[in-house]
């Protein structure tokens, strides 16, 4: 009897029924990131500038959103908004994160501008607020958009913070 080729027949009938079988492979698991079309609002009814409550117009957009997870809670991928941004996306202890800069969002008395930088957070989230499985479709927290100090020639930073809800479309 030939030692080798029972060897060789044995690990072909592993690899193929480690295929076929139902085994999972290294790289198959849940689906722990986002990806997809989600619709994006940021609900200025409820606005603060500088700590005090500022009505703010409302914002809706549709985000593109690619991601990758090493394991859960922990993903770095992608988002492209309708509006022409592209920001890098992350995940940190099941909080996600998406940072951009504002081009112009300060308008300045001279008729110059300075930029804002807008930070998304956000987390799978029940109606009454409480923690919802962290695949669900809806996720809310905070839109924050700040200027340096500084900016327009004011030493006092600008700060708007509104409530945040990101919902799966697509």
């Amino acid at each position: 009897m030939n030692h080798g080729a029972a060897v060789m027949n044995g690990v072909a009938a592993i690899v193929v029924c480690g295929t076929v079988c139902g085994v999972p492979s290294a790289t198959a698991g849940p689906d722990w990131g986002l990806n997809g079309t989600y619709i994006a609002i940021s609900n200025g009814e409820w606005a603060r500038k500088n700590e005090v409550f500022y009505d703010q117009a409302s914002l809706r957009s549709t985000w593109t959103v690619r991601t990758q997870c090493s394991y859960p809670g922990e993903c770095t991928g992608t988002v492209d908004s309708e509006w022409g941004w592209s920001a890098p996306i992350y995940q940190r202890s099941g909080v996600w994160y998406v940072k951009h800069t504002v081009e112009n969002w300060i308008p300045c008395p001279d008729g110059t501008s300075a930029p804002g930088l807008q930070v998304f957070r956000f987390k799978p989230m029940t109606p009454e607020g409480g923690t919802a499985d962290p695949t669900s479709d809806t996720l809310v927290g905070e839109d924050i958009t700040t200027g340096v100090s500084g900016a327009c020639g004011v030493s006092k930073p600008v700060y708007i913070n509104m409530p945040f809800k990101l919902v799966k479309s697509g």
